[in-house]
């Protein structure tokens, strides 16, 4: 369940996460836009397109993009865009729809946005998606989920493994008793 925090805050547990998720792929296939191919944006958008791409039967395609790397990842530097995508075959194009896990800024989905229909002519149109719409936002994107009137942090379930070490999994497994 989510959980407003303070206005610094937001907490995300793992059944409102996949909500979430199912709740964006419903706004996008009810709004009738036929897309052509998924693109994800990692590290935050590596689970929205997975699921995307499962219900969908789509392949999915992979851009790591990298801003948020100062003081444990909550301050936002210059976005850095990897050189090539990820995918399985062939190239981008027709209809792309862009899925990240939120907007803040929106320097990331801007600049993304940019950077592909620059880099790849044969992309026609390209639409984004994502969970969590901050009004701060310079970028609005195509669909999303909840628009968050405040700035708060979005700790999202998956953030665990930001502080956990191989190490530390080593002895919470050594704790577990075996069948």
């Amino acid at each position: 369940m989510s959980q407003a925090g303070t206005t610094q805050d937001l907490w995300v547990d793992w059944a409102t996460y996949h909500q979430l998720i199912e709740r964006l792929i419903v706004l996008v296939d009810q709004s009738g836009w036929k897309f052509d191919q998924i693109l994800c944006l990692a590290r935050g958008g590596l689970r929205v397109g997975d699921v995307f791409s499962r219900v969908f039967n789509l392949p999915l395609a992979i851009l790591a993009t990298s801003s948020y790397r100062e003081n444990a990842g909550h301050t936002q530097g210059d976005l850095e865009i990897a050189s090539f995508i990820t995918m399985t075959q062939g190239t981008l194009k027709g209809h792309v729809l862009l899925l990240d896990d939120l907007v803040d800024s929106g320097e990331t989905l801007s600049g993304v946005r940019q950077h592909l229909v620059r880099t790849y002519p044969s992309i026609e149109s390209v639409k984004t998606g994502v969970l969590w719409y901050k009004a701060c936002s310079s970028f609005e994107p195509d669909f999303f989920v909840e628009k968050l009137s405040s700035d708060p942090w979005i700790h999202q379930p998956f953030e665990v493994y930001d502080t956990l070490s191989a190490q530390d999994l080593v002895e919470k497994s050594a704790k577990v008793p075996t069948i």
